[in-house]
């Protein structure tokens, strides 16, 4: 049972301590991360403003970053929509990549994703199928690139803890009715994040937690880091 931690996310720089616009801050809240037993690390790369950025001199300097922390572990990153919403000039920014991730993200209800995963592909990146809702799972059923994914990512909105199972599992089911081989990773945000990461231990997925998903402790007390969040994940019996 693979457990990644999500190290910022399109949060505010604001919003914690090591939400930072720079790469070395969280590359090191990363690195503590794995320490405390997370396995693989996905990050979102920063302009200097601190907004999500598929630029390729900021995916270099971010991936190089986190890799020099996190030296063998495996290193994703995100092509969401709101980093660069003109697919075409998405796809540019991806083509232009030098330094190059293990894997990627695509989020299949945003525009484009078919093509985001297929350049993705070609160019050796595996990709992570981000499945949201219906309308997403739709597109990526009749995807030509289905079947390429690394795994889904079935991604549960911030929504009450008592609607996780209901949405989850009708999600689950389906992405493993048509791709069977294909490893699921369950995961929610806010109010759904840790009720999405129990569901996951009990159905035996891969799951995540980190600072992008959510910024308090099961018990409701404030996440000093993402190390603190994974031991947390790991006493509930993520990732192990």
């Amino acid at each position: 049972m693979l457990l990644q931690v999500c190290a910022n996310g399109a949060r505010e720089v604001a919003s914690h301590p090591w939400l930072s616009a720079d790469e070395t801050v969280v590359a090191q809240d990363a690195a503590a991360a794995l320490e405390a037993g997370a396995a693989e690390v996905h990050v979102h790369p920063k302009d200097a403003s601190g907004r999500d950025s598929l630029d390729s001199r900021d995916v270099e300097r971010w991936l190089g970053a986190v890799r020099a922390a996190c030296p063998g572990v495996p290193v994703g990153v995100t092509t969401g929509a709101w980093a660069e919403p003109d697919v075409s000039r998405r796809l540019a920014a991806i083509e232009s990549w030098t330094e190059l991730p293990d894997y990627a993200s695509v989020n299949w209800h945003e525009a484009g994703a078919d093509e985001v995963a297929a350049l993705l592909r070609r160019r050796g990146i595996g990709v992570e199928a981000g499945i949201w809702d219906a309308a997403g799972l739709e597109v990526w059923r009749h995807s030509p690139v289905r079947g390429d994914c690394v795994r889904v990512l079935v991604e549960l909105p911030d929504e009450a803890a008592e609607v996780v199972r209901a949405h989850a599992e009708g999600l689950v089911a389906h992405v493993a009715k048509e791709e069977p081989d294909l490893p699921i990773l369950l995961h929610g945000e806010e109010r759904s994040a840790w009720a999405a990461l129990d569901l996951a231990v009990e159905l035996g997925l891969d799951t995540r937690i980190g600072l992008e998903d959510v910024l308090l402790l099961p018990d409701g007390t404030d996440a000093p880091g993402n190390a603190a969040l994974v031991r947390a994940a790991r006493a509930r019996g993520a990732g192990v």
